[in-house]
């Protein structure tokens, strides 16, 4: 009920809301739940599980990560790594120096074998010649970052440009030229799924050189990745997150009532699909950008200011999906750890579009290989873009047979056994996240993920409104000071009504959990500035 009563007081410190229980939404709750000043808190999770796009699968007689896979950097500035390991959740190899220290630059190691389309196998050393080139441009795009202008809009665009310099001055025969544009295609596809991407031409070029990696020789967690957030759960007071509960629409910068607290009026009303409203002071969005996107209009009430929802639209939000096979036994070598595949009629200088129910399984770049689970032997298929989409719209049975034809003709083995089951992601399909994670696209700068950040209203945010004067006030309050918060001016009360954080939000770390896990320690301290300015905030030991 909405009500024109001020919103002046918060008799039992504020309320706060936390939508949506990815890694983000855990790390700002565990942050504000640590402190007297936040009693009350809860996370809406709209689903029956917590971890967001962190999501870990008892499957194969093993776990298996549907979500977010490796710890992209594992080294002492990465805080997913250091809370694993305070945790206990990594091995020795994980934790130690010399796998902290590996410079990788971001690019994915060269593949154990590649198979070509005709069934032959692509000289490795014709792969790492292709591989030392595509990354080598890859880090030359990251020079524009400072640049006054760039030669090209898209990533995509600039690689193309210069590759087709080089293959002007190739001097071998015609089939192995093809050959060489055909491994630097997968490598475009490749490219492609790191990035969350269905075309580098998406890609912005300037802004590329902004996602910082960090050191480390990216690792995974032998039990599953969302042992990370079920630790984070546990660490949370019981019945904080209240699962399967979707929000409809969060109303704000008014002066709402409830029932359940009478003589209270509260600046933010959240409204649930199933009718449940949960008035709150502050509310931190943690959504996916997918899901904000395809709900923008309909998510907030009153409308999001037109800068915030265009930079909403503007930043780019893809599609990267795995597909896993299991088998009786492995087709391939003990030592094997990634398996590339090549198409070789295509070319990263060609704009072939083959019809998606024709050519969607060219997209998948190959398969990793997964430490074997007893005596099951499962690959990992990672495919990006459209065609990731449409993957989703297929049956297991028709991905299964696809699959299955694809091996054989890759391995020149037509007697190949197929595999004995299959298992999926769709992200794109998942209702509460609509594609999988964001990149900075053609059009959008990283000024527009920091203007996602922003909280509202726009006017003000954290410590920069919390003056001198306020803070001494709310320094001289007793043990229970929030029960005389009413002295300060209203005004100040209604700022950070909402806040937003996950990966879409940082601006240097976006698309990865470590990120999402920043971007929520980021809002809970703008929260702790304001209200509890004279508690000295820790810091993640980095």
């Amino acid at each position: 009920m909405e009500s024109t009563g001020s919103v002046g007081e918060a008799p039992g410190g504020p309320r706060v809301l936390v939508v949506g229980g990815g890694i983000a939404g855990l790390g700002a709750a565990q942050r504000l739940c640590g402190h007297s000043a936040f009693p009350h808190l809860r996370v809406l999770e709209a689903t029956a599980r917590a971890g967001g796009r962190i999501r870990s699968e008892r499957c194969f007689g093993g776990v298996v990560e549907v979500g977010a896979h490796w710890i992209h950097g594992p080294s002492r500035g990465n805080p997913v790594f250091q809370l694993a390991a305070e945790y206990g959740l990594l091995g020795e190899k994980e934790l130690s120096q010399e796998n902290q220290l590996v410079e990788t630059g971001g690019h994915v190691g060269l593949p154990s074998v590649s198979y070509a389309s005709s069934g032959a196998s692509v000289s490795l050393q014709l792969v790492a010649e292709m591989a030392t080139l595509f990354y080598g441009l890859i880090d030359q795009t990251r020079e524009f970052l400072h640049a006054a202008e760039t030669p090209v809009p898209s990533v995509g665009e600039y690689l193309k440009k210069e590759i087709g310099q080089h293959v002007a001055g190739w001097t071998e025969d015609e089939e192995t030229r093809k050959l060489k544009l055909a491994v630097l295609n997968s490598f475009f596809n490749l490219e492609c799924c790191v990035s969350g991407t269905h075309s580098m031409d998406l890609v912005a070029l300037a802004p590329f050189g902004e996602y910082t990696v960090l050191p480390g020789l990216d690792c995974t967690f032998s039990k599953g990745y969302q042992g990370l957030t079920n630790c984070m759960m546990a660490a949370l007071p019981e019945d904080t997150v209240v699962f399967e509960k979707p929000v409809k629409t969060i109303h704000w910068n008014g002066s709402f009532q409830e029932a359940a607290f009478p003589g209270e009026t509260f600046p933010v009303s959240v409204e649930c699909e199933d009718g449940d409203r949960f008035p709150a002071h502050h509310v931190i969005v943690t959504v996916p950008l997918g899901f904000l996107r395809e709900h923008l209009d309909t998510f907030f009430d009153p409308p999001l200011p037109a800068e915030k929802a265009e930079a909403i639209r503007k930043i780019g939000f893809g599609t990267n999906n795995k597909i896993f096979l299991e088998f009786e036994e492995p087709f391939w070598e003990p030592d094997c750890q990634l398996i590339q595949l090549v198409w070789e009629d295509t070319s990263p200088l060609e704009d072939a579009a083959p019809e998606l129910q024709d050519a969607w399984f060219r997209k998948l770049i190959g398969f990793v290989v997964l430490p074997a689970f007893a005596s099951v032997h499962v690959l990992c298929g990672f495919i990006a873009g459209l065609e990731s989409e449409f993957m989703e719209t297929l049956s297991d049975e028709e991905v299964l047979l696809c699959l299955t034809q694809v091996l054989r003709r890759v391995t020149g083995n037509p007697r190949l056994p197929a595999p004995k089951s299959v298992l999926r992601s769709r992200w794109h399909s998942a209702p509460y996240t609509r594609g999988s994670y964001s990149y900075v696209a053609v059009g959008s700068t990283g000024g527009d993920l920091d203007l996602l950040a922003q909280p509202l209203p726009a006017d003000g945010a954290g410590a920069q409104l919390f003056t001198p004067e306020l803070r001494g006030a709310v320094a001289s309050f007793p043990t229970h000071w929030w029960m005389r918060v009413s002295r300060l001016p209203t005004r100040w009360w209604m700022r950070l009504q909402i806040l937003f954080a996950g990966e879409a939000t940082h601006r240097t770390f976006y698309s990865t959990t470590h990120g999402a896990l920043l971007s929520g320690w980021r809002e809970a301290d703008r929260l702790l500035s304001l209200w509890a300015p004279q508690v000295q905030q820790p810091r993640p030991r980095l």
